[in-house]
């Protein structure tokens, strides 16, 4: 069992930042109130390092203090194994002799979220951090829908274009709308016979494996992923169903 804790000044001494608004005009006494509040949180050696007025009736606090806390990281699975991911020809290749026809990628940033960074930044042909999209892949079909597309609207397009892959992604996490509207899709391909035609992926800030699976998709990329990284995925998972 490998135990951790947070690291600050020294390995294992928990020491953690947070940061947090509060609906108070900045004096000491607003200072004192944050650091109240993290104490009742249950830290230790509770500091308020910065607390700033910005705004009429609200203050920004920085507060530094200790847990207790520790995980097993031992314990912790992840939904996807980490491969070697593989490049452009080396995809394209796998795709051609398992598959042998494009794959039918449709993508869609979900729900009201307008921010297409994410499924652009994996699916448009400039990539991202100098990593090809999947739109110049040789064998992929790419159909990005941009932006505020319903989960109704993207299970029928999906249908329309017979799509071997759907990849989801919302940055907006306000509220839990990302969960709502990932549990939605999912849900409603359920519904409509379609789940077990397609993979099923999503895509966010927040996005983990462990709460893509959670969701009933087949993988979840968050922060920091690369096309290549997706196009992997994609063409082992695909592969693999062939071959099987």
């Amino acid at each position: 069992m490998t135990t951790i804790r947070p690291y600050g000044d020294t390995k294992d001494d928990g020491v953690v930042q947070l940061s947090f608004t509060l609906p108070l005009e900045w004096s000491e006494a607003a200072d004192e109130a944050a650091r109240r509040l993290v104490a009742a949180m249950g830290f230790g050696d509770v500091a308020v390092a910065e607390g700033l007025a910005i705004g009429s009736g609200f203050s920004f606090f920085i507060v530094y203090a200790k847990t207790k806390a520790a995980v097993d990281v031992d314990s912790l699975a992840n939904a996807i194994p980490r491969e070697r991911t593989l490049s452009m020809e080396e995809v394209d290749a796998l795709l051609r002799e398992r598959v042998g026809r494009k794959v039918r990628v449709i993508g869609a940033c979900i729900g009201t979220d307008a921010h297409t960074v994410g499924i652009d930044a994996i699916l448009n042909m400039k990539g991202y951090k100098g990593d090809y999209g999947l739109e110049r892949y040789a064998m992929f079909e790419i159909h990005n829908l941009g932006a505020q597309v319903s989960p109704g609207e993207l299970i029928r397009v999906a249908r329309e274009r017979k799509a071997d892959v759907i990849l989801a992604s919302q940055v907006v996490t306000q509220k839990g709308s990302d969960v709502l509207n990932f549990t939605a899709l999912a849900e409603g391909l359920e519904a409509e016979g379609m789940r077990d035609r397609m993979l099923l992926l999503c895509g966010g800030p927040r996005v983990t494996n462990l709460l893509a699976a959670e969701l009933g998709y087949d993988a979840g990329f968050g922060r920091g992923t690369l096309p290549s990284e997706v196009a992997t995925f994609i063409a082992r998972r695909l592969s693999g169903r062939v071959s099987a």
